[in-house]
């Protein structure tokens, strides 16, 4: 299928990524693009990509008259401050939607999204990529059978140095705070969709805490929570880009009656299980015993060879391609990996209660 970018330049942090993983099991080709609206940004990105200079764009609001009807879908991976006008924009011209999270920098604007969604009967994606890790889908799977009984806490992080390294030098973007804290709308979204992805469960009430420890004091780049969600299950959250030592420390633990489980980024092969008996086993994608990662979409490569982060991406890629084929065809929708912008506003109203709460010190209802 047929894919256009705006946004995504080479400096951009995660453009290069998408233009592999949405390739990388040929299910959608770049054909066009406004990947900057730096001239020489703009260049460069469409000769690495393969675009032709009549489909290069000058800007985003020129790729939407001269590209409808020619692409499948567009994908908007510019910052996220941007978002909101052009998903919107987009849609109204017709155009199919994939988007970078977070969604918007508000639940306010995915509500507008929405709105807009439901008048064009249109088709929007977001890019939830850690739920494409094939053992992340297997946590979930077990949580869904109850091979870990009823799952009473979760404790999720989401430490990174980003903030903290001497040669720090983030976009301007992230360095200015909207509605929300732009660290919560870079990695707070991610805590949200996993846990809701893991178990189905929301979020009724919040206390939380946020602080500004590194060198940019305009910003807040420390969060905790404790959240009480559905049928009293308790998350702790915790994400900030001021840990010293970790690159991405994306790390998730499950307990429940029958057993616990943890899955961390960096170790993304192994899911580790601790049974009530005592046992402990580690699930990967040779494991003996049927899993979810044993299926044949997840091995490109043997076991032993490790499947990371562009796998993971390009998993939810292969999920999205499937809904969209279904939306051409006027299919139902039923691909269970692909979240659009009701989950998207939900989070945002989680990330808003946290910061209220923050401001507040007490507890906050969602």
């Amino acid at each position: 299928m047929s894919l256009g970018f705006i946004g995504g330049a080479l400096n951009s942090a995660v453009g290069y990524t998408h233009f592999n993983s949405s390739r990388l099991d040929g299910h959608f080709r770049v054909d066009c693009g406004c990947f900057s609206r730096n001239p020489q940004r703009n260049a460069q990105a469409a000769r690495v990509y393969g675009v032709d200079d009549d489909r290069t764009h000058a800007n985003w609001t020129a790729l939407l008259e001269a590209e409808k009807g020619k692409v499948d879908a567009l994908l908007v991976i510019t910052p996220t401050p941007e978002h909101a006008d052009i998903v919107v924009a987009a849609l109204h011209a017709g155009y199919s939607v994939i988007c970078e999270k977070a969604l918007a920098t508000s639940s306010a604007e995915c509500r507008v999204i929405a709105d807009a969604v439901q008048r064009n009967n249109g088709f929007l994606a977001v890019t939830y990529n850690y739920s494409g890790y094939p053992m992340v889908r297997e946590l979930r799977r077990l949580i869904a059978v109850g091979a870990l009984g009823r799952i009473h806490q979760i404790h999720i992080e989401m430490p990174q140095e980003g903030f903290m390294r001497r040669a720090a030098a983030p976009q301007a973007w992230r360095l200015k705070d909207e509605t929300l804290p732009t660290v919560s709308l870079d990695l707070g979204v991610h805590v949200h969709h996993l846990v809701q992805f893991l178990t189905g469960k929301s979020p009724l009430e919040v206390i939380g805490d946020q602080s500004t420890y590194g060198p940019f004091h305009d910003v807040i780049d420390n969060v905790y929570c404790l959240a009480r969600y559905e049928d009293d299950l308790r998350v702790q959250s915790w994400f900030g880009k001021t840990a010293l030592g970790y690159r991405n420390g994306l790390r998730i633990r499950v307990f429940g009656g029958e057993a616990s489980a943890e899955w961390f980024q960096m170790e993304p092969e192994d899911l580790h299980i601790s049974q009530a008996d005592g046992r402990h086993v580690v699930l990967d994608r040779g494991s003996g015993e049927p899993n979810m990662a044993c299926e044949q979409r997840y091995n490109r490569f043997k076991p032993g060879h490790p499947s990371g982060f562009i796998e993971a991406f390009a998993n939810l890629y292969a999920d999205i391609a499937d809904q969209l084929r279904q939306f051409q065809t006027g299919e139902t929708l039923r691909n269970d990996y692909v979240y659009g912008v009701h989950q998207s506003e939900e989070g945002l109203r989680f990330l808003e209660a946290i910061a209220t709460s923050a401001a507040k010190k007490s507890w906050e209802t969602i």
